[in-house]
């Protein structure tokens, strides 16, 4: 069937052939198959551990076995319909450590430190740009598309526009504050000052892009010394919440700040947690097995 309709190789054949092999066992009659028996074939899968995606690729020979038998009348029905695909597990997010992101936030106030004219303007508006991430956890295209008004409005709070025109208050540190406080003031005495945008640019948009600030974020990570290839915007998203919770942080308080609808997204941040927890175990408890 494979090979006539769809032209499959050898090994792809090969593969759904000890697919379906190892399905059929302990059942008597594939033409009588139901759910049943193809859902304890999963439950079966599932325990020898096998990957989901693999599982998902036995699930799918099984499918186009039964549709071939159900369309060339040899079945009544076809079993497989009624089946649900295995959930891919949803990846954990690349993640940052803390003395990364000191190190980071200190290449960029060593900038701010060598920096004058517009060159100090960019500096001060790179180091704001880390600092206000890292301590609210905003989305990057929320974080270049502040407006003056929203992140000067409240000494202590910043007005985020999320996702569906959501509005939430997000705590600003007083680290983050102060580096926003000598980034307004350097804009002000350049006359840079007066755009809507909290960091504006000559760009179509009015504003820094995501883009632009993901390049320049690989730049200064670079001459912090960091693996450039996991540093990104949403990494430092990431170790905010992550950070948060390894300092007891609620969850649901993180889920509001981070401005997720469904309390489940902001959950893979425990997942990450129990990953590490594992690891430290694996690594230092004396009963551990060692590779």
């Amino acid at each position: 069937m494979m090979a006539a309709e769809r032209g499959a190789s050898r090994n792809t054949l090969a593969a759904y052939r000890r697919d379906l092999e190892a399905y059929a066992e302990g059942i008597s009659d594939l033409k009588a198959a139901g759910p049943e028996d193809i859902r304890r074939h999963l439950e079966t899968l599932e325990t020898l551990g096998l990957a989901r995606s693999s599982a998902a690729r036995k699930l799918s020979a099984i499918r186009q076995f039964h549709r071939f038998l159900h369309g060339d009348g040899l079945a009544k029905d076809n079993p497989a319909t009624a089946i649900d695909s295995p959930r891919a597990a949803r990846p954990l997010p690349k993640m940052i450590s803390q003395a990364d992101v000191e190190a980071l936030a200190g290449a960029a106030r060593a900038r701010v430190g060598k920096a004058e004219g517009r060159q100090l303007v960019k500096a001060q508006r790179m180091l704001c740009l880390i600092e206000l991430l890292y301590a609210t956890g905003l989305r990057v295209s929320e974080l270049v598309g502040l407006t003056a008004q929203a992140a000067s409005a409240e000494k202590d709070f910043i007005l985020v526009k999320g996702k569906g025109g959501r509005e939430r208050l997000v705590p600003v540190s007083a680290t983050a504050r102060e580096a926003l406080t000598d980034y307004l003031a350097t804009l002000r005495k350049t006359g840079l000052a007066g755009s809507k945008w909290l960091f504006p640019s000559s760009g179509a948009a009015g504003h820094l892009t995501r883009q632009h600030f993901a390049l320049e974020l690989k730049a200064l990570g670079r001459e912090a010394g960091l693996d450039t290839a996991r540093l990104s915007p949403h990494v430092l998203r990431h170790g905010f919440a992550s950070h948060l919770l390894e300092g007891g942080a609620d969850l649901r308080a993180v889920q509001q700040m981070l401005g997720h609808a469904d309390i489940s997204t902001t959950q893979i941040y425990t997942h990450v947690q129990a990953e590490r927890l594992r690891e430290v175990v694996e690594t230092h408890h004396p009963l551990a097995k060692k590779s």
